[in-house]
C-alpha cells in the first residue's frame, strides 16, 4: 500500500482531535488540550509531506481514493472519495503546515482564556473541514467542506460571544457566506443536470469538448463565482471579513491566511477548464478582482486598528488572486495563495504578539517605539511587510509579478490598476509597521511597564513563517530571472487543458524587465512616502478625524458600504418582515384561525339550547326525522 492510499488519515487526525478535546475539554488540563490539538494537525502535516514526495516521484499525477459509495438516487451517484493531485497536495501542505504553526501559537496566545479546550476543538474541526474541501473528488464533498468551514468560522469569530458585537460579527459572516453558497449550490445542481455527474473526473473531460462561450458553461461558472465571492470576500460580499476580526487573533490568521478565504480561489483553480471555456466569466472575475483590490487597499490606508489594516489587506490580496484567475494566470493566482499564506499568517500572528504585549490594545495610535521591546516580533513583521509589498527577493514579489505580467498581456488597463493597488499595499503596510514600531511609545505608563516579548510558543512560529516569507518565492522563479518555475511545472498536469487553450505569456523579455522595474519602483516609492510621513515626521492620525479630508474620511468610514447595505437591504427586509408579522401573520392568518374558533364557540352557544333534557321532545324529533326521511324517499322513487 502506498502512502497516498492513506490520505484519508489526513482529515481523520484533526477530526479525532476535535472529538477528544470536545468531549473532555472540561477534564483535560490546558497543556493536554493544546498538545492533542497541535499533535493531530502535526500528524496530518507529516503524512501530507510523505504524500507530496510520493506524488512528485510518481509518473501518475492524479490518484482517486474511493472510500465508500455514499449517495445513490436515480442517476445521481456520489461516492465518498478523495482526489490527490499536485493542486490538492500543495493545499494539504498549506492547510496542515500553517494550521500547525497557528495551533502552536495559540497555546501561548490563548493560555489564560477560560475556553481554551473549546477553542482548540473548534480549530481542529476547522482544519478537518478545510481538508475535506480540498481533498474531495467531487463538488458534493467539496461543498460539505465548504459549508463546514463556514460553520467553524461562525463558531470561531463569535468565540467570545458574550460580547454582543462579536456575536453580531459572527452572524454577519455566516449570513453573507450563505448568500454566496446558494450560488455555488445552484451551480452544482446545474453541473449535474448538464453532465450527469458531479465527479471532477467525469465533468471536466466532458466540458473540454464544449465550444468556448457555451451559455450553459457561462451560467455554471457565474454561479460558481458567486459562491467564490462570498467565501473569498469579493465585491459585493466582502464586508463580513473585516468584521471577522472580532475573533481571537489566531482565528484571524487561520481564516485570512491559508484556509477559508482561499477556498474560492481553490474552487476556481480546480474547475479551471470550465472557466477557461467561459471567457465572459473570466472578464467578470478579473474586473471584480482588481476592483476589490483597489477598494480594499484605499480603505486600509486610513485604518488605525492594526487587525483592520490586515483584514482589508487580505481582501485586497484576494482581489489580486482573482485578477490572476481572470486573466488566465492560474499558476500565478495559486502561487499568490501560497506566498500569501506565509506572509499574511506571519503578519496576523505578529499583530497578535503586539496586542498580547499591549494588554489587548489594537489601536496603532497608542503604540509606537515597540521594536526595542519586541525585537523578534519587529524583525519578523518587517520581513512579512517587505514580502507583501512585493519587494524582491521576498516571496510576494515573484507571485505578484507573475499576476501583473499576465494582466499586462491581457489588458493594459487592468495592469495599471494592479500596479496602483500594489503601490497602495506597500504604503499601508509600511504605515502600519512605522506607526507600531518606530519613534516613541504613545500608550499608557501601565502598558509600557508590562511591555515584553511574547513567549517562545508564539515567537517560534513567527520565525518559521518569516523564513518561509523570505524564501517562498523561489518556488516560482521565472525563466527570465534564470529559474525554471518549479511550481508551474509541478502544477502543469492540473492546468494542462487550460494552458493549451490560453497559451503562455507573449511578452518580450525587455517588457517583462520593464514591468518588474515599474512594480518594484512603485512599491519602494510608496514605502519611502510612508517612512517620511510616519517615521521621520512622526505623523499620528488624530482620534477625532480632524486632520482628514473628504476622501480620507470616506476611506476611514469604509465608504459607508455597511450603512448603504443597511439602508437598501436590511431596513427594507426588516420593514417587509414587520409587515408580514403584523398584517399577514397576526391580522390575516391569526384572524382566520381565531375567527373560526370564535365562530365555533358562538354556534355552539345556540345549538346547545336544543339539548333540553326533555325525553318527550327527543321522541318528537325522532318521529319528525323518520317522517322527513320517508317523505324524501317517497318523492325520489
Amino acid at each position: 500500500m502506498s502512502v497516498i492510499d492513506l490520505v484519508w488519515l489526513v482529515p481523520l487526525f484533526p477530526l479525532a482531535g476535535f472529538l477528544i478535546i470536545g468531549l473532555f475539554r472540561n477534564i483535560f488540563p490546558k497543556a493536554v488540550a493544546g498538545f492533542i490539538g497541535s499533535t493531530t494537525v502535526l500528524l496530518s502535516f507529516a503524512l501530507s509531506i510523505a504524500i507530496f514526495f510520493e506524488l512528485q516521484d510518481s509518473t501518475v499525477k492524479t490518484f482517486l481514493i474511493p472510500l465508500f459509495d455514499w449517495i445513490k438516487a436515480g442517476n445521481l451517484l456520489v461516492p465518498f472519495s478523495f482526489q490527490v493531485d499536485p493542486l490538492s497536495a500543495l493545499m494539504l501542505l498549506i492547510v496542515t503546515g500553517i494550521g500547525f504553526l497557528i495551533h502552536v501559537y495559540s497555546t501561548g496566545y490563548m493560555h489564560h482564556d477560560a475556553g481554551f479546550g473549546k477553542f482548540f476543538s473548534y480549530l481542529n474541526l476547522f482544519v478537518f473541514f478545510m481538508l475535506l474541501l480540498v481533498l474531495g473528488s467531487n463538488y458534493v464533498i467539496m461543498f460539505i467542506g465548504w459549508e463546514g468551514v463556514g460553520l467553524c468560522s461562525y463558531l470561531l469569530i463569535g468565540f467570545w460571544y458574550t460580547n454582543s458585537s462579536y456575536a453580531s460579527a459572527a452572524k454577519k459572516a455566516f449570513v453573507m457566506n450563505r448568500i454566496g453558497d446558494l450560488g455555488f449550490l445552484i451551480g452544482v445542481f446545474l453541473i449535474f443536470t448538464t453532465f450527469g455527474s458531479v465527479e471532477f473526473a467525469s465533468v471536466f473531460p466532458q466540458a473540454a469538448n464544449l465550444a468556448p462561450g457555451n451559455p450553459i458553461l457561462i451560467l455554471i461558472t457565474i454561479l460558481l463565482f458567486i459562491g467564490a465571492t462570498g467565501k473569498s470576500a469579493q465585491i459585493p460580499l466582502f464586508t463580513w471579513l473585516p468584521d471577522a476580526m472580532a475573533g481571537p487573533t489566531p482565528v484571524s490568521a487561520l481564516i485570512h491566511a491559508a484556509t477559508m478565504v482561499t477556498a474560492g480561489i481553490y474552487m476556481i483553480a480546480r474547475s479551471n477548464i470550465l472557466f477557461t471555456l467561459s471567457p465572459l466569466t473570466l472578464e467578470v472575475i478579473a474586473i471584480v478582482g482588481v476592483a476589490t483590490a483597489i477598494l480594499a487597499a484605499t480603505i486600509a490606508i486610513t485604518q488605525t486598528d492594526i487587525k483592520k489594516v490586515l483584514a482589508y489587506s487580505t481582501v485586497s490580496q484576494l482581489g489580486y488572486m482573482f485578477l490572476g484567475l481572470g486573466v488566465g494566470a492560474y499558476t500565478g493566482a495559486f502561487f499568490h495563495v501560497l506566498t500569501h499564506a506565509f506572509f499574511k499568517a506571519l503578519l496576523f500572528l505578529g499583530a497578535g504578539s503586539v496586542i498580547h504585549a499591549m494588554s489587548n490594545e489594537q489601536d496603532m495610535r497608542f503604540m509606537g517605539g515597540l521594536k526595542k521591546k519586541l525585537p523578534v516580533t519587529f524583525i519578523t513583521m518587517l520581513v512579512g511587510t517587505i514580502a507583501i509589498a512585493g519587494i524582491p527577493p521576498f516571496s510576494g514579489f515573484f507571485s505578484k509579478d507573475e499576476i501583473l505580467a499576465h494582466a499586462y498581456d491581457h489588458s493594459k488597463i487592468l495592469w495599471v490598476f494592479g500596479v496602483i493597488g500594489a503601490m497602495f499595499t506597500s504604503f499601508y503596510m509600511f504605515r502600519m509597521l512605522f506607526l507600531t514600531f518606530n519613534n516613541t511609545f504613545r500608550g499608557t505608563h501601565e502598558q509600557e511597564h508590562h511591555l515584553h516579548e511574547s513567549p517562545k510558543s508564539m515567537t517560534i512560529p513567527l520565525i518559521v513563517l518569516a523564513i518561509l516569507s523570505a524564501i517562498g518565492g523561489f518556488l516560482g522563479v521565472p525563466h527570465i530571472l534564470g529559474g525554471n518555475h518549479w511550481l508551474a511545472n509541478f502544477l502543469s498536469p492540473v492546468f494542462y487543458q487550460s494552458n493549451v487553450r490560453l497559451g503562455g505569456l507573449t511578452l518580450e523579455h525587455s517588457t517583462e524587465y520593464m514591468l518588474m522595474a515599474v512594480s518594484v519602483a512603485a512599491a519602494l516609492t510608496a514605502a519611502f512616502i510612508a517612512f517620511v510621513k510616519y517615521s521621520k515626521n512622526n505623523h499620528v492620525p488624530l482620534a477625532d478625524n480632524a486632520d482628514r479630508g473628504v476622501l480620507a474620511k470616506l476611506s476611514y468610514n469604509k465608504y459607508y458600504i455597511d450603512e448603504i447595505y443597511d439602508l437598501i437591504i436590511t431596513k427594507p427586509l426588516n420593514a417587509l418582515s414587520e409587515f408580514f408579522f403584523k398584517v399577514i401573520d397576526k391580522a390575516v392568518i391569526d384572524g382566520v384561525v381565531n375567527g373560526l374558533g370564535r365562530a365555533t364557540t358562538e354556534a355552539s352557544k345556540g345549538i346547545r339550547l336544543l339539548q333540553s333534557g326533555n325525553i318527550g321532545f327527543y321522541i318528537f324529533m325522532m318521529v319528525a326525522g323518520i317522517v322527513a326521511l320517508l317523505l324524501y324517499g317517497f318523492y325520489n322513487i
